[in-house]
């Protein structure tokens, strides 16, 4: 008999960067290697452990902006061109390292793997990364849920519901356009709540979404059964707290399992220990070092001396890892089903980077683990979150906390004296957008595509992503520019739709360069009492 239930939940997102004006873009890499060294490995993961009947369960949370970059043709042939690059170095690293014993394995690794890349992305997939997912959706081993459009912070900004509504509906829709059903549940930007947000998730039909741990744990009345077991909000949706035990184990870099040290080490990188002119044409034009993915070091220590990676080490370590995640799952929910007295539920959420990226052997862990949780042990059930609502347990009736899972659990990640000149403007534009839909209730041509232009520089204007590396201090100049040139051409347009003086050449240009959201209608931020009437009287 299964005595309990693990969730892993895996949330899938960028910030939308398309940069048509420039031949290389920085921030393009952050997606062209998140799609070489994340989704790809994931998906081969999937595919494989579905090929092998493994019954493995996952909630996978795609983005709306990390969807639209999927579907975007543009990118699609830009990593065209990154990959054969990368591919181009390889091969010089091959013969570079041939008489190296050390090296020269790890070299024709890597071509392997890029050479891998190139076959499933445009032989394999054709380019439609969304399409393998909803196929793998369609089995019942994934299940697919959103997030807000463009990863919007919800909590700040809620001094205009209209805004926060947008952000969810428009996600519902794109959800439902690009998988083709609509989302059950939901990851909040940044696992970040507020009051009454569960009001506007139960309209759109959303079942369920995540909280930080203390979100939950401070709910009002206190959970029973802490972050065992789901909450039911005053709205009706249900409330899922993450797990801080098997958030250690795999988010820490100092105690879990990614900080190992035969685990290849991110940081060092021949983009940065190469010399200049034969690491030149694989680094930016301006000569500006970046990392390449030819990582050829173990993390070693704390110290700045590394040993050289070796792929079997490390593959013995994730088993082993793997074998106690599961041992610590099985205890964990033994020992909660004694203490609450019925199946519990405990919720891994991490970001989906993690998995490849940041852990380069975190795509195998996974696998590794899902085998082992089959064939190993039958003390608990891998499920989903829908899955274990359609049990049918009685869930408590309480008032989640606001709150997030940032550093200091709240909001000061994202509104602080780095940033707190961002919202006024956020704010000020968002009533501006939600004056022009109640002004301009039934606009056609030309003015429409004005207004639905206008609610997409909003829209991306408001992403959590801009305050987060502005706080971060990673690439603060531009994470600044991208909410000051939003609100920019948000402006601009606005004055050009109310004179009735809309400069047509121009908007062609901002709807190529930010084309983001196709079937946008600006009017869903109207008045909230107006789309209420409306929807009550449908």
């Amino acid at each position: 008999m299964t005595k309990g239930y693990l969730a892993l939940v895996l949330h899938a997102h960028l910030p939308y960067v398309r940069h048509p004006e420039y031949r290389y873009s920085l921030e393009e890499k952050w997606y062209f290697e998140a799609v070489t060294e994340t989704y790809l490995p994931l998906l081969a993961v999937f595919r494989r452990l579905q090929s092998d009947g493994i019954p493995f369960r996952i909630t996978v949370s795609v983005s709306p902006t990390l969807a639209a970059m999927w579907e975007d043709s543009y990118l699609q042939e830009k990593y065209r061109d990154w990959l054969a690059r990368l591919l181009d170095l390889a091969d010089k690293e091959v013969v570079r390292t041939a008489k190296d014993p050390v090296f020269s394995p790890l070299a024709r690794l890597y071509r392997q793997r890029f050479q891998q890349a190139y076959h499933e992305y445009f032989d394999l997939y054709h380019c439609n990364l969304a399409g393998v997912l909803r196929e793998l959706a369609g089995s019942g081993h994934v299940e697919l849920i959103t997030s807000a459009a463009t990863h919007g912070y919800l909590p700040l900004l809620n001094t205009q519901p209209e805004a926060v509504y947008a952000q969810l509906c428009i996600a519902v829709e794109e959800h439902t356009r690009i998988f083709g059903k609509p989302p059950r549940g939901i990851w909040l930007p940044e696992c970040a709540y507020d009051y009454g947000i569960d009001e506007m998730l139960a309209e759109l039909g959303i079942n369920y979404f995540f909280l930080d741990t203390h979100g939950l744990l401070f709910a009002k009345p206190r959970p029973a059964y802490g972050t065992f077991s789901p909450l039911l909000t005053p709205a009706g949706v249900a409330a899922f707290g993450r797990d801080e035990e098997t958030g250690k184990q795999v988010w820490s870099k100092t105690e879990g399992y990614p900080g190992d040290y035969f685990y290849r080490d991110f940081y060092r990188d021949i983009g940065f220990d190469l010399p200049l002119e034969y690491i030149g044409p694989y680094i930016h034009p301006d000569g500006i070092r970046v990392h390449t993915g030819f990582k050829y070091y173990r993390i070693t220590g704390k110290t700045d001396h590394k040993e050289p990676y070796c792929p079997e080490k490390a593959q013995k370590k994730l088993a082993e890892h793997a074998g106690n995640f599961m041992f610590n799952r099985e205890r964990q929910i033994e020992y909660a089903r004694d203490q609450i007295g019925r199946p519990p539920i405990v919720v891994a959420p991490y970001d989906a980077e993690l998995f490849g990226h940041w852990w380069y052997e975190g795509p195998a862990w996974l696998e590794d683990f899902f085998r082992k949780a089959h064939y190993d042990q039958d003390t608990f059930a891998v499920t989903t979150p829908s899955e274990y609502l359609q049990l049918g347990m009685p869930l408590q009736v309480a008032e989640p906390s606001s709150s997030s899972w940032g550093n200091g659990g709240y909001h000061e990640v994202w509104l602080n004296g780095k940033t707190h000149w961002i919202y006024p403007h956020l704010h000020m534009a968002a009533e501006r957008m939600i004056r022009a839909a109640d002004d301009f209730p039934a606009a056609r041509g030309l003015q429409q595509q004005a207004l639905n232009q206008l609610a997409r520089e909003l829209l991306l204007a408001q992403a959590s992503d801009w305050p987060f590396i502005i706080t971060t201090g990673t690439m603060s100049r531009y994470a600044g520019e991208r909410v000051h040139d939003h609100l920019v051409r948000f402006n601009r347009l606005l004055e050009q739709v109310y004179s009735n003086r809309i400069d047509a050449e121009w908007l062609k240009k901002l709807q190529e360069k930010d084309n983001i959201f196709p079937q946008l209608d600006y009017r869903v931020f109207a008045p909230r009492e107006k789309i209420i009437k409306i929807k009550a009287a449908l």
